[in-house]
């Protein structure tokens, strides 16, 4: 069964942090382009952080310098680490795979989308 399952969501105090991972199965991650995409309630769903398929990394300018991005294709998952969460960070964060070798955040290109994990960032 080709799927991506993320974990690691969860509820933190501002200034935390979280480690969200995006397992694969059925599928390479070392061969997409992977991207985290997250939704709050009422708002659009946006692009956050990609990692290319042949390496480089993206981020969106929201979350540079507080997010990373990496993939471990021995154990076919992507990772994304988020530092000094905000609660604007507050959203259901999914991972989706794209077989372009460019990063984008244009949703459309992605034809792999997991369930997605709430992240929740409040005092």
């Amino acid at each position: 069964q080709v799927q991506l399952v993320e974990s690691g969501g969860g509820l933190v105090q501002p200034g935390g942090s979280l480690r969200l991972s995006c397992a694969a199965s059925g599928v390479t991650l070392d061969e997409h382009t992977i991207t985290w995409f997250r939704q709050a309630p009422g708002r659009e769903r946006e692009g956050v952080s990609c990692i290319r398929r042949v390496d480089g990394t993206h981020y969106a300018a929201s979350v540079k310098g507080r997010f990373t991005i990496s993939r471990n294709n021995v154990k076919n998952t992507v990772y994304l680490q988020m530092n000094s969460l905000k609660p604007e960070d507050t959203a259901v964060y999914y991972c989706a795979t794209s077989e372009s070798a460019f990063c984008t955040f244009y949703a459309g290109v992605y034809n792999l989308w997991g369930q997605g994990t709430q992240v929740t960032v409040s005092s």
